[in-house]
């Protein structure tokens, strides 16, 4: 049994925070921001919450995937910032979409959350567990900023990306996946609870470089496949310098390499559901393609997994 990726969908909030915008707040500059961070712009969710970015998210993957709500088996939803302690996220999602009774839970896995969702999903369906699964990745990093610091307000944004993936007798999207975390690193980066976001911003470069280019050559190896047969590079999006660093290691032409950091910011499990999303809207990816996921986040956690979409 197979896993195959059959919709995806995106919800992002109405206010644009532009660098310029952010140069008012704090004492930090579009050029500053720019440079370090390759970010331009962010979405912040002033009206809506993480359940109804969630949600419309998946509306718009099952849609795509012409899929009743009521057809799931399974919702698994990636976040750092749930809205409530209890219940998860992912149930005030089921409960929206009409999906009664629906098996759903969060993960918990910061900016890796996203690919730890996608490869439990696989694993389910590949047990013969579930066979439709809809796996969100959805933030409200607005919430857990400091805004009057200026190393992590410029950093991040909102949003939500959501995949349906359906159980295959024929083939699997999912080739191979590579999945890890070490709590000792913790300090690097973190939120304590109702805290801010923490960052030790130089060492968790190096770290986030190092870890996603081992994950990824492991990955490839596992499948059998070289980093010159990607066709698509979809990184989580934290830091340009970050991805173009990991391209450079893996070897990676700059158009083989997704990038969308500039319009919206780290969004931590959200980013790369909203990139893969993009992605394929915009032709960059075509049935047969192999794509890898790659991600990094506080945990530490971090992974990768390799696609046949």
């Amino acid at each position: 049994m197979g896993t195959k990726i059959v919709g995806t969908g995106i919800a992002l909030p109405e206010k644009v925070l532009t660098n310029f915008d952010l140069e008012k707040m704090v004492d930090t500059s579009d050029e500053w921001i720019t440079t370090r961070t390759g970010i331009k712009e962010r979405r912040i969710a002033e009206k809506e919450t993480v359940t109804e970015l969630a949600t419309k998210a998946s509306l718009q993957a099952l849609q795509n995937a012409g899929i009743n709500p009521k057809e799931l088996d399974l919702i698994i939803l990636a976040t750092l910032t749930p809205e409530k302690r209890f219940p998860s996220t992912a149930c005030l999602v089921q409960a929206k979409l009409g999906a009664q009774k629906v098996y759903s839970f969060d993960i918990s896995a910061a900016c890796s959350g996203f690919i730890y969702a996608l490869d439990v999903a696989d694993s389910f369906i590949k047990a013969g567990k579930a066979k439709r699964v809809l796996v969100i990745g959805a933030e409200k990093l607005s919430e857990a900023v400091d805004w009057t610091d200026r190393s992590t307000c410029v950093l991040f944004g909102d949003g939500a990306g959501a995949v349906v993936v359906e159980a295959s007798q024929d083939s699997s999207d999912v080739l191979a996946s590579v999945m890890y975390s070490e709590g000792s690193l913790e300090e690097l980066l973190y939120a304590d609870r109702c805290g801010y976001i923490r960052m030790k911003g130089r060492e968790l470069f190096k770290f986030a470089v190092r870890a996603m280019e081992e994950a990824c050559r492991e990955v490839l190896n596992k499948a059998g496949v070289s980093p010159e047969e990607v066709s698509l590079l979809i990184p989580h999006q934290a830091n340009v310098r970050i991805i173009n660093a990991l391209a450079e290691k893996l070897g990676l032409p700059q158009e083989k390499v997704y990038i969308n950091i500039h319009k919206y910011g780290n969004t931590s499990a959200a980013s790369i559901p909203i990139a893969l999303h993009e992605a394929i809207s915009e032709g960059r990816i075509k049935r047969g393609d192999l794509i890898l996921l790659t991600a990094m986040g506080g945990g530490l956690t971090w992974g990768a997994m390799l696609l046949r979409y």
